[in-house]
């Protein structure tokens, strides 16, 4: 399996980070491209460097390369993943405004019929953001929120941080014991 994993200017890099660290472990090969903001942002939140999270994936690509292999849909990969996306991304996903090279990989994904999975972190949502997530969702994009759950009775950051990785994984398809599943009462 092959997974892009676009990290944009959003807040939430931990969950991102987790997510590579995760695809590491499972063997899975990553295609990481990281947005100048998305950079900035991991190193604010997390104390990582782009240095370190290229340490966590297969494959790096910046994100001015528009020459990088992602940006063809003769390149197979399986799966895309915005982790977190920001506004902007989101927006220009939605509108086919191929700016970056995270943007270009998401388009590819949607021309070539594959899973794309954005993953916005703002609130609130404005008119526009919504007009814009509804837009994707009709193409078969899923949209996933970062608003963890807490019937699992979370007790640290890192419960929250990983139940929702797992979370993640699910929607990539890809089996882990990361989630605390609901079992009923």
């Amino acid at each position: 399996m092959k997974i892009v994993v676009g990290i944009s200017g959003g807040s939430g890099s931990i969950y991102a980070v987790s997510l590579l660290k995760a695809l590491k472990e499972l063997n899975i090969e990553t295609h990481l491209v990281v947005s100048t903001m998305g950079e900035y942002v991991t190193e604010h939140e997390c104390g990582i460097s782009l240095e370190e999270l290229k340490s966590l994936a297969t494959h790096y690509h910046d994100n001015k390369n528009f020459a990088a292999p992602i940006s063809s849909g003769s390149f197979k990969v399986d799966k895309m993943i915005v982790l977190p996306c920001s506004m902007k991304t989101l927006s220009s996903v939605a509108h086919g405004f191929s700016d970056s090279l995270i943007s270009r990989a998401c388009d590819v994904t949607i021309k070539e019929g594959r899973k794309l999975i954005l993953v916005p972190r703002e609130t609130p949502l404005s008119p526009i953001h919504l007009e814009n997530m509804l837009k994707l969702a009709k193409m078969n994009v899923t949209i996933f929120p970062l608003s963890p759950g807490f019937y699992n009775h979370p007790e640290t950051i890192e419960d929250i941080i990983f139940n929702m990785t797992g979370r993640i994984l699910d929607m990539l398809e890809i089996d882990n014991n990361l989630v605390k599943r609901w079992t009923g009462e």
